[in-house]
């Protein structure tokens, strides 16, 4: 166990049902593996480190997500290369989700930085940068 890693990051979301379509096979491509699964939420993992998402009750759903708001931004993972950017760009854009900042795409973070930027269901902003 390292000191100071991150253990886990719990979303909680506005459909689990869809949710689980989309970030399952976004995790799995990047080497994730399903780790827990009850009726309510399902969680992947890497290493030490898993994600979870629960489904949000009722009651709270009147408020939907937005990533100006306080709170979570967006979630970056790292990518192997370009190339795994670009394939994995290829896959989202065939999946239908939604690429951000097309008009500087891939190089939205700047000059030398090299990324996909696009969303979730929920509208959570998702990161997939390649070394520098």
């Amino acid at each position: 166990m390292s000191k100071g890693l991150l253990h886990h990051i719990e979303i909680y979301v506005s459909d689990i049902k869809r949710t689980v379509d989309f970030w399952g096979w976004f995790l799995e491509e990047l080497g994730y593996t399903p780790f827990q699964d009850w009726v309510s939420g399902r969680s992947w993992k890497i290493g030490d480190t898993y994600i979870v998402f629960v489904q949000t009750e009722d009651r709270f759903l009147d408020v939907p997500y937005h990533r100006c708001r306080v709170g979570l931004n967006h979630l970056a993972f790292h990518a192997i290369s370009r190339e795994h950017v670009n394939e994995m760009t290829n896959k989202l854009k065939d999946r239908g989700v939604n690429i951000l900042y097309t008009n500087k795409h891939p190089f939205a973070g700047g000059d030398n930085y090299y990324a996909v930027y696009f969303e979730d269901p929920d509208r959570i902003k998702v990161e997939l940068v390649a070394p520098e």
